[in-house]
Order: structure tokens, then sequence, then C-alpha cells
């Protein structure tokens, strides 16, 4: 049987490299033998735009773009909308008394984004609990794999400890533990060598980006501070235009004679910029030449019928959660 896949991503804004070697990649692959379901995590966006709701919902669509872009098929995978499946919404409710305050604190990924946002001495329990709600969505399409990116394994772990102390409570083993898959390159950090490529951040190549905005990016980014002439020596440890190169170049021989001639100085930063811009703009140009003619109508009915198939299975699976639990009075 083929095994169940989820992603998620929130439209908080269109997708970029850093999405695609974390996770789309893998989706591309998956769906070929898999059951793919790939969610549009709008309430999980609410958590940090809940004052400006419009900047979910104008990228909804752009997310939905992105994914038949870069070659997700919706006759394979069902994409859908979090917020469109109030049985999620339920299940997050009860998984709530499996998880302590303390518990969540101490998530490494939450308590990044946490100082990230600037939410230490103001926290809304929204965000603190979003994985909660991750567990909720993971669990509802019984999934056997969910394809992250390296900084989001903790969630995965929490997760499966909710499935496993739901399961020994109620004696039973409707839920099913996931497996994490983490992309070769994992956490792709961002053009400014600073943080991981991110959209709140402004520091990553989206996969929408002009020809013109993707070599200006290419040219601003991180390489060794220290290399000021060609004829010296560089370094390519924490250079931003090799973990590029190391990523989305085809040839890893070159890529590895470049890294040998970078640090035996005579290669300059110009060169190996020139040489990823090549590399992006090859890579990213058919997924723009696909993303241009996507009309928002038939966006919308890829994700009306995804939804619709998505909450039939998150209704099986909500009437086994309520039956284990004794929620069945009627």
């Amino acid at each position: 049987m083929n095994k169940v896949v989820l992603t998620a991503d929130r439209p908080s804004g269109k997708l970029h490299l850093g999405h695609y070697v974390g996770s789309l990649v893998h989706r591309i692959q998956l769906q070929k033998d898999h059951r793919p379901y790939i969610m549009v995590a709008d309430v999980q966006a609410l958590t940090d735009n809940f004052e400006h709701p419009e900047r979910v919902a104008e990228n909804i669509l752009e997310v939905t773009r992105d994914y038949l872009a870069v070659g997700i098929d919706p006759h394979k995978a069902t994409i859908f909308v979090q917020s469109q499946v109030p049985e999620l919404t339920e299940m997050t409710v009860y998984f709530l008394n499996f998880v302590t305050l303390a518990r969540l604190e101490r998530n490494p990924t939450v308590k990044a984004e946490i100082a990230q946002k600037g939410y230490e001495t103001s926290l809304p329990m929204g965000f603190l609990c979003y994985p909660v709600s991750q567990t909720a969505d993971i669990v509802a399409f019984k999934t056997d794999i969910v394809p992250v990116g390296e900084d989001q394994l903790p969630m995965i772990e929490l997760s499966n400890e909710i499935v496993r102390r739901f399961n020994r409570i109620y004696q039973t083993e409707v839920l099913k533990e996931a497996e994490p898959l983490v992309g070769k390159v994992g956490r792709l950090v961002g053009i400014d060598g600073k943080e991981k490529a991110s959209k709140s951040l402004n520091n990553a190549i989206f996969l929408a980006d002009s020809p013109e905005d993707i070599r200006q990016k290419i040219f601003s980014m991180f390489t060794d501070p220290h290399h000021l002439k060609v004829s010296d020596p560089g370094t390519v440890e924490g250079n931003v235009v090799f973990t590029y190169l190391e990523a989305f170049h085809q040839d890893k021989e070159e890529v590895a004679a470049l890294k040998a001639h970078y640090q035996r100085g005579g290669l300059g930063d110009t060169a190996i910029k020139e040489r990823l811009n090549t590399t992006l703009q090859t890579f990213l140009a058919p997924i723009r030449e696909r993303r241009a003619p996507l009309k928002d109508a038939d966006l919308k009915e890829i994700l009306h019928t995804g939804t619709q198939e998505a909450r039939k299975v998150a209704q099986i699976t909500l009437q086994e959660i309520r039956t284990a639990m004794h929620l069945c009075y009627f």
C-alpha cells in the first residue's frame, strides 16, 4: 500500500528556494508512488498574522500557484485549505489535554521563533500551541511520512509523543506515529548568511522572482569577508554562494573544483556569483514559465475539490477519536 505523506506551508508569502530543498523536492518525488496531502496552513499562519488576516487570504492562491509551478500534480496530490477542514480544529482541542505548558515551552523550534518575532513578553497562546494543531493535521490523515526541514524535527517528535499518550490512555491504536523525512540540504541558509531562508526575514530567493531580482540577490550574498583580492585564498565554510551551488548546481564535480580553486586563491567572488546566477536562472526559468499562465479560477477549483476530499478522510479519523474518548452520546 502506498504510504500517506502530509506536508504544509503557511500562506504568509510566496514560496522560496528554502521551501524547495526542504520539502517541495520530496513532494514531487513522493507523489509518484505515495498518497500526498498538501495543506495550505492558513490557521497556523494566523498565529502571527491575526491582526492582518488579509495577508494570509491573499497568499493562499500564490502558494497553490507555486505548488503547481514546481511540478506538484493536483490529480495525484490532495491540496486543501486548513481552515476549511473544521475537524482539524476539534482534534486540536482534544489534543491540548495531552501536552503540558512546560513541554510546549521547551520546544526549541518554537523558542527560536518566539525570540525571532519578539513574543518573549507577550506570547499569543495560539502561537505557542500551534505544534498541537500540527499534530491534528498529521494524524487526521493517518500520515506515514512528513517531509520537513531540519528545524521542524522537534515538531514531529512532539506530535508522536501526543499520539503515544493518546493511544496508551485509551488503549487503542487509532492514531499513528509519523516519520520525518529531511532533505539532503535540510535547512537552507538565507542570502545574508545569518539565518535560515525566510519569508519574514526577506532573505530568500523566491520561486517567482524575476531574473533581475535573482541576480540582484545573488550579488548581495554573503561570501568570505576576508577574501579581498582575487589572488587571496578564500573560505568556503559559511560562504552562502557555495552553499547554494552545492544545493542547485547539477555538476557536483565542478562545484568541488570551484571550491578547491577558491580555497587556494585565484577565483573571485564575482566569478562564483556569476556561476551561481547561471545555475539558478536555469533552474527557476521553467518554474516561472509554468507559474505565469495559472488562473485564479482554476486554482480555486483545485483547492475546493481537494478540501472536500480531505474533509471526508478527516471526518472518519475524528469519529474514531470520539469513539476512543467515549464521546459518542447519540
